[in-house]
């Protein structure tokens, strides 16, 4: 996994704030050792759960979308470290991979303006690059028996999670998108809108769920083709749940669970459906913070949960005294998916 910058034990011990009587994530997660090979770290590894973050923003600014995804790994590892290892969750049961190496890319976007096509047709392919440095390190990680937790970057990198899950596991997998988007726009060249479409034409998307759709922001030609692909394709929209009540929250996740639970599926969470969180595409309505939590627990729990990626995130889009509330939010979501995940992982230590 060349395009993979590793997190050491050093960078751990580095943002683990030490406190007299109490245990922190950081004390207890894992890292890979220096001079192991990182596969058969894994494999030999009970630890169940492995961090990733994807520091970029390339996809967002090839969508039109404001730059700063790229900051939510840093700041939600610093918060994931200081979580208190207790009963309830225990840092021991987490592997922190690293990071995706894209600093070569992200220079290279640094003057590019998506306004200039010439420009934009460069920025899809570094999205198309890093497609495949994903896809390889989520297929080596679900190949070594462990489930990711990948944190970061724009939705484009849901390609890359639902390719390299259909690859290690050998067959299309399913998805549930907790979204104000559909993500699911036309093959125009790829980006942060489109990543579920093109995994979806290259046959390793099978059946897809979007989950709390805004009316206001979803094409006439995105609900054409989701109605012609509706035996594969479904969702709801957050105004027929949490305006006009002609649905209900939890009615809604059973019957999405019941779409997608036929295989493995991915659970991809993007937080601009959340008001007021700095991101590429920020949001002033939309469901609570407890209700998304409650959407993470309700389908991690389900065996078929193959991967949580929570994206779009953008700390440094934000308030600076309040920037790191972002990587606490993310730290909550984490927690919430590993402990109603974690059925067969009783690690004590």
């Amino acid at each position: 996994m060349e395009k993979l910058l590793p997190f050491t034990m050093n960078d751990l011990a580095k943002i683990t704030n030490h406190r007299s009587g109490e245990i922190k994530f950081g004390e207890k997660m894992l890292t890979i050792p220096k001079d192991m090979d990182v596969i058969t770290f894994l494999e030999n590894s009970d630890a169940k759960y492995v961090l990733l973050g994807i520091p970029e923003d390339i996809g967002v600014r090839a969508n039109f979308g404001r730059p700063g995804t790229a900051s939510a790994w840093d700041n939600a590892i610093k918060n994931i470290a200081n979580i208190q290892h207790n009963r309830f969750c225990k840092g021991s049961q987490i592997i922190v991979l690293g990071q995706v190496n894209v600093r070569e890319e992200m220079k290279e976007v640094e003057n590019l303006d998506f306004h200039d096509i010439d420009d934009r047709s460069k920025l899809s392919q570094l999205v198309e690059k890093i497609d495949k440095d994903v896809s390889h390190i989520i297929f080596n990680i679900i190949k070594s028996g462990k489930t990711p937790i990948i944190i970061g970057g724009g939705h484009n990198n849901s390609y890359g999670n639902i390719k390299g899950t259909a690859l290690a596991k050998g067959k299309p997998v399913n998805a549930i998108n907790f979204d104000a988007h559909s993500d699911f726009r036309i093959l125009e060249g790829r980006h942060s809108g489109n990543g579920f479409s093109y995994a979806y034409e290259e046959g390793f998307l099978k059946k897809y769920f979007i989950f709390g759709l805004h009316e206001n922001y979803t094409s006439k030609s995105v609900l054409d083709l989701i109605k012609k692909t509706e035996d594969r394709v479904r969702y709801n929209s957050y105004d027929s749940l949490a305006i006009r009540k002609e649905k209900d929250f939890t009615q809604e996740m059973i019957t999405a669970l019941e779409f997608i639970k036929t295989d493995f599926f991915g659970i991809e969470i993007d937080l601009d459906a959340i008001p007021n969180i700095a991101s590429s595409a920020m949001t002033l309505s939309g469901f609570s913070i407890e209700e998304l939590r409650k959407f993470i627990s309700f389908f991690g729990k389900h065996k078929n949960a193959a991967y949580i990626h929570i994206c779009e995130g953008a700390p440094d889009l934000g308030e600076e005294k309040n920037n790191h509330l972002i990587g606490k939010l993310i730290g909550y979501l984490v927690t919430d998916f590993i402990k109603a995940n974690n059925n067969n992982n009783n690690n004590t230590n």
